[in-house]
């Protein structure tokens, strides 16, 4: 039987589906949050991974090749439900430390989600034995990890602290 007929090459083939769509949301995603941050340190990291979640819509074009299948996107629910929790956050903040910070937040819940599901298509890759599609998904699940660090860096060094002195409204 070769891997393409295997139930588990179907389901990667479904997994890398709805994360080519959720990293194609992003791209659109990601502006928004770059417009609503306060703090320049965290829109240089946006604009960052901006630049990165590019690439990574590229990388997945090219797992696709190799596993000898055409890119098409399948909607990915977890990820059109965290973006929609980014939007709420945005909507109920005032731009500020605060709103920062939850853009942080909401930005590091994508992060996590993707470290899974990148951590989770680089092993059916290599259970799959497509050795050059590991090595594209381990670069992107690099790159994943590095931005949900400097997410926390940006937090903790300044804007949680920050927020924590914002006034609430009663």
């Amino acid at each position: 039987m070769s891997a393409n007929n295997s139930k588990l090459f179907q389901f990667f083939e479904t997994e890398l589906q709805e994360i080519y769509w959720a990293e194609n949301a992003l791209v659109r995603a990601i502006p928004k949050m770059i417009g609503n941050a306060s703090s320049q340190e965290l829109k240089d990291a946006l604009v960052h991974h901006l630049g990165e979640t590019k690439e990574h819509v590229e990388r997945l074009d090219e797992v696709f090749s190799i596993i000898g299948e055409d890119s098409r996107p399948r909607k990915c629910e977890a990820m059109n439900g965290l973006i929609s929790e980014a939007w709420d956050i945005m909507d109920s903040c005032e731009k500020g430390a605060m709103m920062d910070a939850g853009i942080i937040a909401a930005g590091q819940k994508v992060e996590h989600y993707e470290i899974a599901s990148y951590g989770t298509l680089r092993n059916y890759a290599d259970t799959l034995g497509y050795a050059d599609a590991v090595s594209v998904l381990e670069a992107t699940l690099r790159e994943e990890k590095n931005a949900d660090k400097k997410l926390t860096e940006i937090a903790v060094s300044s804007v949680n602290e920050n927020a924590a002195h914002e006034i609430a409204q009663a």
